[in-house]
C-alpha cells in the first residue's frame, strides 16, 4: 500500500496488512470488504498480472453508491496504468543495467559508456566500487537472475542502498547476477556506506541471536576503488573479500583489509591445510620412525634464511648435521631448497599445519 491519506488513515490502513495479503493470493482483479467497528473499508487489487502488484483501500461510512462506484473503478483503472508503466521503466532500466555491467566486466568500457546514457553515466565519470553479495547459506541462495533481487537474503541490502542513494541522488546499479547480486556504488558515496553500515547490523544480530531465519542478510565482499577499464579486476577483488567474508563468517568484507592484513589468517583454509598436509606427510613419516627431526630442522633453517650456523645453534646441532638433514629432505621431497618457490612452500606448509606450542 501507498501512503494513506488523509492523517488519520496511517493507523487504519496499519491494521489492514493480513487482509491485503490474503487479497494478493487471488486472482486479479479481485476485492475484498472489511468492515470494523466504526468503518466499512473496500480492498481493489492493482495491476494486470497474475499476482497484484498494490492495493487500493477505500474507506467509507456505507456502501458505496453507483456514482462513487464510478469513481472508484475509474481510479483503481489510473492508479493500475501508472503501476504497469512504472513496472515496465523498472524492467527497462533492469535490462539496461544489466548490459552496462556485463559489458564493463567484458572488457568493453566504451561501449558500456553509450549504454549506460543519462541513466547510469555518472557512475561511470568517477571512482566506483564492485560489492558481490550472495546469501549467507546454500539453501538461501535464488534460483535464478529474476529471484536474486527479490530473495529475503538481499531484500534489506537493497532497501538500505536504494533509499540512501535516492535521498542523495545518486546513481546506483543493481543487477542479478546468476545467484549473486552485484551492486555499482559511487566510491565514498551514500550507497556505499548504507552497505557497510547494513552489515554491520546485520553481523550485530549475528552476535547476539537476533537475526531471522526468513531474512538472513547476505555476505559481501567490497572493491576497491575502480575506473571502467578495472572493473573486471575490480570484481575479482569482490570476490576474494566475498570468500575471506564466507570463511570468517562476517556479512562484508572490503578489499582493503586484506590488502593490509596478513596472508597467515587465510592458511586456515581446508584446501590449504590439505596441501600443506600432503606436502609434509613424507618428512613427518620419517620423524616418525625416530632417524631424524627433518621437519624442525627444516623449520629453523627457513626462519634463519638458510643460514647454518644460527639455525644449527638454534637446534643444538653441529652445521654439518643440518646439512646432512638438508639433503635428506631435499631426497624425500624430491625439490630443491635452492627454489625460493619450494622455500616459500614449505615455509607456509610449516605455517598452515603448526600448533600453538611449534
Amino acid at each position: 500500500m501507498g501512503r494513506p491519506a488523509p492523517e488519520w488513515a496511517a493507523r487504519r490502513a496499519a491494521r489492514l496488512t493480513a487482509d491485503v495479503e490474503r487479497l494478493r493470493d487471488r486472482p486479479a482483479p479481485a476485492s475484498l470488504v472489511v468492515a470494523g467497528a466504526d468503518d466499512r473499508v473496500e480492498l481493489h487489487t492493482l495491476g494486470t498480472g497474475r499476482r497484484p502488484r498494490a492495493a487500493l483501500a477505500v474507506g467509507t461510512a456505507s456502501t458505496l453508491g453507483t456514482a462513487e462506484r464510478y469513481a472508484v473503478h475509474s481510479a483503481i483503472a489510473l492508479l493500475t496504468l501508472t503501476t504497469e508503466r512504472s513496472r515496465s521503466l523498472q524492467a527497462a532500466e533492469a535490462r539496461i543495467g544489466s548490459a552496462v555491467l556485463r559489458m564493463l566486466l567484458a572488457g568493453e568500457p566504451d561501449h558500456a559508456r553509450a549504454v549506460a546514457g543519462d541513466l547510469y553515466g555518472e557512475l561511470l565519470d568517477a571512482p566506483f566500487r564492485l560489492v558481490v553479495a550472495e546469501a549467507a547459506g546454500p539453501a538461501e541462495a535464488a534460483g535464478d537472475a529474476a529471484g536474486a533481487a527479490e530473495g529475503a537474503w538481499s531484500a534489506g541490502l537493497v532497501d538500505a542502498v536504494e533509499s540512501a542513494a535516492a535521498r542523495f541522488g545518486e546513481a546506483l546499479l543493481v543487477v542479478p547476477y546468476g545467484e549473486r547480486l552485484v551492486l555499482l556504488v559511487a566510491d565514498g558515496g551514500a550507497a556505499q556506506l548504507a552497505a557497510v553500515e547494513y552489515a554491520a547490523f546485520v553481523d550485530a544480530g549475528r552476535a547476539d541471536g537476533r537475526e531471522q531465519a526468513e531474512e538472513p542478510g547476505p555476505l559481501m565482499g567490497l572493491s576497491a576503488p575502480a575506473g571502467p577499464i578495472a572493473a573486471a579486476s575490480a570484481y575479482k577483488q569482490a570476490e576474494q573479500s566475498l570468500s575471506v567474508a564466507r570463511r570468517r563468517g562476517r556479512c562484508l568484507v572490503e578489499h582493503e583489509e586484506l590488502a593490509a592484513g596478513s596472508v597467515l589468517p587465510l592458511l586456515a583454509d581446508d584446501a590449504v591445510r590439505a596441501f600443506a598436509d600432503g606436502l609434509l606427510r613424507a618428512l613427518r613419516d620419517h620423524d616418525a620412525t625416530g632417524r631424524g627431526d627433518l621437519v624442525a630442522s627444516l623449520r629453523a633453517w627457513l626462519s634463519r634464511h638458510g643460514q647454518w650456523d644460527a639455525a644449527a645453534a638454534d637446534l643444538g646441532v653441529h652445521r654439518h648435521t643440518l646439512r646432512y638433514r638438508m639433503r635428506r629432505v631435499e631426497e624425500i621431497l624430491g625439490r630443491s631448497l635452492d627454489d625460493p618457490d619450494v622455500r616459500m612452500e614449505l615455509w607456509l606448509s610449516l605455517k598452515a599445519t603448526s600448533t600453538p606450542t611449534d
